[in-house]
């Protein structure tokens, strides 16, 4: 694949599209339309800055999901706790907020920060970082008018149960439980 073209052809207020254009492997042009949260000056700037973080949390043998519903699917799903980074905020510092905003709790210990992968690889150049803190505290609602979220520590059982029932998820959300309900984590 050869890239033969870079375009902006929408600038949104959070997401601006970009028509790419190749030529295949056998030499025929092919557009490629994709988002990005950030300005792109050229190709190379794909997927370069991560954008935020998606937080596996857990407090002593049990997980943190949300519940929460995401107007994109017009549903209410279960997803991991995760933001976006602020302008000159650290990964630690991203953490810590999004999980009391989201949730109420704390950061009580960060345990790993994996480094940027691609959020959603088939449509956007998104990177995020994925944190797997322990967290201590109460839940407390600080969410913003625009976010409407449930958050509860589920055991292993539970977690396993929202598997096993076919529950819809975020697909980091599902396998980090899923690993979570195994006892691998």
């Amino acid at each position: 694949m050869e890239l033969i073209g870079f375009e902006k052809v929408r600038d949104g207020k959070y997401l601006k599209n970009y028509e790419i254009t190749y030529l295949n492997k056998i030499g025929r042009e092919k557009k490629y339309e994709i988002v990005s949260r950030r300005e792109l000056d050229s190709a190379e700037d794909l997927g370069g800055k991560p954008s935020g973080v998606s937080i596996v949390a857990t407090k002593g043998d049990q997980l943190l999901l949300l519940h929460e519903f995401r107007m994109g699917v017009n549903r209410t799903i279960y997803n991991l706790c995760a933001g976006m980074l602020e302008k000159d905020e650290d990964i630690e510092t991203c953490i810590a907020r999004e999980l009391y905003e989201e949730t109420g709790l704390k950061v009580k210990k960060i345990k790993k920060i994996l480094p940027p992968s691609f959020a959603a690889v088939a449509i956007s150049d998104t990177t995020t970082y994925i944190a797997f803190v322990e967290v201590d505290g109460e839940f407390e609602d600080n969410s913003s008018a625009n976010e409407q979220i449930s958050a509860k520590l589920y055991t292993r059982e539970e977690v396993k149960a929202l598997i096993d029932h076919e529950e819809p998820f975020s697909s980091r959300a599902q396998m980090a439980a899923y690993f979570f309900s195994l006892g691998i984590m």
